[in-house]
């Protein structure tokens, strides 16, 4: 029986050497000055084993999915022709036909396969002892074909899931003894998995300008912390934020017992000075130049300079941020401080907001939590436009010169499994800034919002849900109108554009003036079409009212469809939107990045 499974580990080693010689195969030298000559390919007989896996194991050549203007014809490398009958081999092999037969026949410009799989080795038993619940990561079952890559991706799997609760001593043994004659396979997992391993102590090396502590802020991995692989990520990524690494490296390879000591390397980054410039979209504010430069590890420890700077027909904006991670430690907890100074000119329905503004805050991150806690100052002009519609305002807008001055307090919660492209989990976000009364002419005033996202996968259908609620309670003297809650845009109700939505008069008419209570709900529904691409149905339904506390007003429902491409920055979302109530008023929103 044992010969059995000496043969299932060598076809193993054959599927991992064909598959990196067909992907060096594949990767062509810039500077390469010989022609690389192929022919056409064509398979016969292949039952059970689709036509694309074939190819795509064996180095076949097809036409994208864009380039329509191409033949539809399969082609191989002349190169790959002498090793084509052991990949085809180590392939079936792989996939548990270990008697399939093949005949290539070879012409000067086609090449012919014809497959006699024959029949399969199939899984006959799977015996488990385990002090680690197996169910969900062992997917084989009983009747079903033996693949090796699957065999070793449970493997993987396994290991995978141990590491990641905490268990880094465990003692896995999985075998399978395949009899040829019989064709089926019997498996075997043995797992012990051990106590709870915890973080030993971090190391760091390769800082120059950096302080260690600003280092260990962002580290996840601390010492006496239970051990996991996700905090190990989530330290890669932190450290990845601060902006000032060329290299990042976590090790976690050495072990003494059950602690796992973790040593960084790090190189400080070479090009500190980034600029970027040009014209550009944005569904909230339209078609508009846009530039942006950043000085990474300003004066050391990590810190950074940003001037942002944009033009647009409805928003003029220039930004100066500076940003200081690790500024102090409370409590063992470490603190960024940020400041900001800026100008902004924001065209509204009915008025025009000029703004400028001095903000500094307090922040404290860690892999789930976010809090940030400041002060700011901002001078506010309300202008009316010379074009407004007197008919569209159920109160006079609140206009002139406005100096607040008002504390602040924002946090978030984030427990989704990715920020990118969430699946599953939910996120939690507020805000809350209290007006100063600092003498008898100031607006003094409360404002808060609180959101909540609730994501599930079902298959291959994501749901999400998006809810959000806001208050602004005036105290005393008015408020500037930009103050006031406005509806529209990829954040709110996608029929409008961006904070084109004030208080709203019925399920089809709104105002042009801002409301005190706001309250929106999203419901969106993913599905996958083809390969990146998604399609997406939606509703948003948006409640403004012009009084604090009124959540009895008009609800302004809309429903769309749209689709979405995966990128590694997120998906490119295009969406349309509309009143069910009176499809003529419509938008059409493109956003980049995730809604949910």
């Amino acid at each position: 029986m044992y010969h059995y499974f000496f043969k299932l580990l060598l076809s193993i080693i054959l599927l991992s050497s064909t598959l990196l010689a067909n992907e060096t195969n594949t990767t062509a030298k810039k500077d390469e000055t010989t022609t690389i000559t192929s022919r056409a390919i064509t398979f016969k007989g292949y039952k059970d084993i689709p036509l694309g896996e074939l190819e795509s194991a064996i180095g076949v050549d097809n036409k994208s999915a864009i380039e329509f203007w191409k033949d539809d014809n399969p082609r191989i490398k002349d190169k790959l022709i002498p090793t084509l009958g052991d990949s085809l081999r180590s392939f079936y092999d792989s996939e548990g036909y270990y008697d399939a037969n093949f005949t290539i026949s070879t012409t000067d410009k086609l090449v012919t396969v014809t497959v006699d799989e024959d029949k399969p080795v199939l899984v006959t038993d799977i015996n488990i002892s385990s002090d680690y619940n197996l169910t969900e990561l062992i997917t084989f079952s009983v009747g079903e074909v033996f693949k090796a890559k699957k065999f070793i991706n449970i493997k993987n799997s396994i290991a995978q899931a141990l590491l990641k609760e905490g268990y880094c001593s465990y003692d896995l043994d999985n075998k399978a003894y395949v009899d040829l004659d019989k064709r089926e396979v019997k498996l075997q997992y043995k797992l012990r998995k051990d106590g709870i391993c915890t973080f030993g102590k971090v190391t760091i090396k390769g800082l120059e300008r950096i302080d260690d502590a600003v280092v260990v802020s962002r580290v996840r991995a601390r010492e006496g912390k239970t051990f996991s692989t996700e905090r190990i990520q989530e330290s890669y990524d932190a450290l990845y934020a601060l902006d000032a690494f060329d290299i990042v490296a976590v090790k976690y390879d050495r072990k003494f017992y059950n602690v796992v000591p973790v040593d960084i390397v790090v190189k400080e980054i070479t090009k500190k000075n980034y600029f970027m410039g040009g014209l550009g979209y944005d569904t909230n504010v339209g078609a508009g130049i846009r530039s942006e430069y950043i000085r990474k590890n300003f004066f050391g420890d990590a810190q950074k300079l940003k001037i942002k700077a944009s033009y647009s027909k409805i928003e003029q904006l220039i930004e100066l941020t500076h940003y200081m991670p690790a500024y102090f430690n409370i409590w063992d907890y470490s603190i960024d401080l940020v400041g900001k100074i800026g100008y902004s000119n924001l065209e509204y329905e009915g008025f025009m907001e000029e703004k400028s503004y001095l903000q500094t805050y307090l922040a404290y991150t860690n892999e789930k939590l976010s809090l940030q806690a400041g002060i700011s100052l901002e001078n506010i002009d309300i202008t009316l436009l010379d074009n407004i519609d007197e008919e569209k305002l159920t109160q006079a807008i609140s206009d002139g010169t406005f100096f607040l001055i008002y504390p602040f307090m924002r946090f978030s919660y984030d427990r989704r499994d990715s920020k990118i492209n969430p699946k599953y989990g939910y996120y939690f976000a507020g805000m809350v800034e209290y007006g100063i009364d600092y003498d008898s002419d100031s607006s003094s005033y409360l404002k808060y919002t609180l959101e909540g996202r609730f994501i599930h996968t079902f298959g291959d259908l994501t749901l999400a849900t998006v809810g959000k609620v806001g208050i602004l309670d005036e105290l005393a003297n008015s408020v500037p109108e930009s103050k006031r809650f406005f509806a529209g845009g990829v954040y709110s109700n996608r029929a409008y554009g961006y904070n084109r939505v004030g208080v709203i008069l019925s399920p089809e008419r709104y105002g042009l003036d801002g409301a005190s209570t706001m309250a929106n709900l999203s419901v969106e529904a993913d599905y996958p079409i083809v390969g990146d691409l998604y399609g997406a149905i939606f509703t948003d339904n948006t409640m403004l009212t012009l009084n604090s506390y009124d959540f009895t007003g008009d609800i302004l429902t809309s429903a769309g469809f749209g689709v979405r491409y995966l990128t590694p920055i997120g998906p490119i979302k295009l969406d349309v939107g509309m009143n069910i109530h009176d499809p003529s008023q419509y938008g059409i929103s493109f956003q980049i990045g995730q809604s949910f």
